[in-house]
Parts: C-alpha cells; structure tokens; sequence
C-alpha cells in the first residue's frame, strides 16, 4: 500500500473519530446536573425561635411615693427582702409634725367632749330637782285648790301656791332644754373628735409614704438612687422617680418576640428550649405560658392599637415561656433565645423544603408528554394557568434520567424538611437544587446526579 493511501485512511479515522467524539461531548453537555435526595420516613420536629430577655413573672419598681430627699437606703443591689420589710426612707418632718399637730387636737377635742359630758349630766340632775320640786309644788297647789274651794284659805294664799307651781313647771321645761343643749354640745364635741381622727389618718397616711417597704419577698435587682438624692412623684403623663427593682425569683419566665408569620403555630403548654447568652451551651427546659393577643411594631415596640403611624413594617408578638427548673444564678434581663417546639411528628415522610417549587401543572404534563412517556403523545388543549406546588421526581428513561413534576400535599415544617402527605412514596427521588437549576427546571428535562458539595468561589486577588 503506498503511503498516500495509509496517510488518506488516517485521515478518514481521525474525522470519524472526531464526529463521534463531539457526538458524545454534546450529548453529554445537553444533560443538566441536579442535586437530589429521596422522600424518607423520618422524625420531623417544627419549631419557632423568638428572642428577649429573662424575666421573673412578678416583679415591680418602687417609685417614689412623696416628694423630698432620701434619708436612707436600707438595702442595696442583690439583697433578699421580706414583704414588709422597711427598703428607703424620705424625709418626713412636715407630715410628722402635722400628725402630731393633729393628735393634739384630738386630745383637745377629746377634752372638750369630756367636759360636755360633765355639763350634760350636770343638766340631767337640774332636771330631776326639779322634777322632785314640781312634785311637791303640785301637791301644794292641789290641796290649796280645795281648801280654796272650801274658803278655809285666803285667795292670795291660793294664787302663791298657783304661782310656785307654775315657776317649777317653767323651771322643768328649761332644765329639760338645757340637757337637749348639753347633749348637743357632746355630740358636736364627739363629731369634732372624729373629724380629727379621720384627718389624723390622712396625715399618718402622707407620713407613711415617705417609707417604702417591699410588697413581697424578692431580690434587689436594681438601686439606681442614692441617700441624699431627691427624688420626686410621678403625675399623669410624668413619670416618678423609681427607687428600686424588686424581683421575686420564684417563677422565671424568658419572654420573646416571635415573628407574625410563625405565632399562628404557637400554643399554650408547648414544650421550648431556652438559651442564654451568658451561659453558653446550657438549654434550660421551659413551657410556653402566654401567648400575646397584641402586634408589637418591630422598629418601636409598641402595640399597633398604640401606634399613630400608618405605615406597614414587620411585627412581633410577645409570648412568655416559663421555666421549669431555673438555676440559681438566672438573673432579669439576661438576652436570651427560646426554640419553642411547635408539633412533634414521628415517622412521617418528608423530603428538603428546597426541593419545593411552584409550577402550572398543566404546562408541565404537556411539556413530558411530549418527550414521549405518555401513549396518548401530542400537547395539551390550552387551559388557564394552575399555579400548583410540587416536586421533580426522577424517572428512568431508557438509559436516560429525566425529571417530571409532581404535584404535592404538605404537612409539618421542619428546621430542613417538609411533611409529604400526598404525592410521593418511600424512596421517590427528587431534585433538590441546585438553586439556579430548580428556577428553570422543566419537565421531561434530562438530568445527571451531581451531589458533590457546592464549593464558594473566592477572589483569588484579594
């Protein structure tokens, strides 16, 4: 064979080679690589996390409750105090003086009905004398009315009897009176005594307020005064002074804000893992014991019933979670995080919520179709849209993989997975990502696995 013909059969060779090559090449290059998973049976716990601070379920500011300077502190920050026990004191020599000011009063008054009580039963034995005189005037005046009758008296002697008779029944009436006036006087004495009673209480009440003493047993949780500082009254809108922080520590809750999106899912009683920042890797046991009924405007805090503004933001609701068993060194306003658990659901089938897409069932159905897996073959008649959520299942095509959408039915969000309850089996294989080949992804698409990790690209510059 010359030359010029093995040269000529090489070159045959390589052009074949070459069209089978790039054959190969773009036969590869038309297959999209998918990352996927399968729909497995699993334990799927939902969960909603909101952040705040610790606080004990019954706390209290002292506020000041007279005005003036403080002339003791008898506790500092940290100290236990009893219900009762004695905490600050103010200045207190004007409602002192007006106390005893009062009681002297009240002893004068007291005096004074004292001596009306003398007059009165002064006035009650005038009465009884002359009650005793009118009884012996009368019998006088009733013998002489029938020794008259008789003439065995002169008329003058007559009319004397008559006279002295008739000055004792006047002398009676005004005796009478005269206890009526005595008894009067008492009662106004008495009436003067209670006024300055009452008003005593009024002034030992406004001395009482220059003392502060703990409703309850608590902890000192904060002492922002100092003795010597005067401290003033809160009035309507102004705000008063505040002695001291009062905590009782018995029961401590961690009280969150949760977002609006996710309070719809939180219940009384349910069961919430609670971190505190200042105790890393210790997860203090809690259950959920309030759920706020108020939106709070994420930028203010305040409620939206509250709020003068019109404009839309983001917003929270505040839910408490108790404590079961708080620790010792626990204490109010630590930041804190709470994972409150909102369903529990074992061996339920779920798969990654990323595999989730939104897609027009019916444009998917004809778009398979016409990759020839349906016998019927040919397009579907056009139909109005129908937005459905579902998954792409992995579907063996010859040696081929190709992907077709499914419709599904979802349960339980997990921190990762999604509840399935219709629409997939144990085992279905999805397509989970990436994100960029989800977004554009059809039906009847060829596909290869690629589950390798996806690796960041960095500046090489930098």
């Amino acid at each position: 064979m010359s030359l010029k013909k093995i040269l000529l059969a090489v070159l045959i060779f390589l052009v074949v080679a070459g069209v089978v090559i790039g054959s190969i090449i773009h036969s590869r290059n038309s297959v999209t690589a998918v990352a996927t998973d399968k729909a497995l049976q699993q334990d799927l716990v939902a969960t909603v996390s909101g952040t705040g601070q610790i606080r004990p379920l019954r706390y209290v500011n002292v506020g000041a409750t007279a005005f003036g300077r403080i002339t003791h502190l008898y506790v500092k920050e940290g100290d236990h105090v009893k219900a009762g026990q004695l905490l600050a004191t103010v200045e207190s020599e004007q409602p002192a003086s007006q106390v005893q000011a009062q009681e002297a009063t009240i002893a004068a008054n007291q005096t004074n009905v004292q001596s009306y009580v003398a007059n009165e039963k002064t006035a009650e034995a005038n009465v009884a004398q002359a009650k005793a005189d009118l009884e012996q005037k009368q019998l006088d005046y009733q013998r002489a009315q029938q020794l008259y009758k008789d003439k065995l008296i002169a008329k003058q002697d007559f009319d004397a009897k008559k006279a002295a008779y008739d000055v004792d029944v006047a002398t009676l009436q005004q005796r009478v009176a005269a206890v009526s006036q005595a008894k009067a006087q008492t009662a106004s004495a008495r009436s003067q005594v209670a006024q300055s009673q009452a008003m005593l209480k009024g002034n030992n009440y406004n001395l009482g307020l220059t003392e502060s003493r703990a409703p309850f047993d608590a902890l000192v949780t904060n002492v922002p005064v100092r003795e010597g500082e005067t401290v003033v009254v809160g009035i309507q809108n102004a705000e008063g002074s505040t002695l001291m922080t009062l905590a009782n520590m018995g029961i401590i809750t961690a009280e969150v804000k949760v977002d609006e999106t996710d309070i719809v899912n939180v219940k009384l009683g349910q069961p919430a893992d609670v971190t505190v920042d200042a105790f890393p890797g210790r997860v203090l046991k809690g259950h959920v014991t309030e759920v706020g009924d108020q939106a709070l405007l994420r930028t203010t805090g305040l409620a939206t019933s509250q709020s003068t503004t019109g404009t839309e933001e983001a917003k929270d609701f505040k839910v408490v979670v108790t404590l079961d068993n708080p620790p010792n060194d626990l204490r109010p306003g630590l930041s804190c995080n709470a994972k409150i658990t909102t369903a529990n659901k074992p061996n339920v089938l779920a798969i990654p919520i990323q595999a989730l897409v939104e897609r027009d069932v019916n444009t998917e159905n004809s778009l398979y179709k016409s990759h020839g897996k349906e016998s019927e073959g040919g397009a579907a008649a056009a139909t109005k849209p129908v937005d459905t959520q579902g998954v792409y299942l992995l579907v063996h095509d010859g040696n081929r993989l190709r992907v077709r959408f499914v419709p599904v039915t979802t349960g339980v969000v997990g921190s990762t997975n999604i509840e399935v309850l219709s629409g997939l089996k144990p085992g279905d294989e999805i397509v989970t990502g990436r994100y960029k080949v989800l977004r554009t992804l059809k039906s009847g698409t060829a596909v290869k696995r690629d589950n390798s990790p996806v690796t960041i690209a960095t500046d090489s510059s930098s």
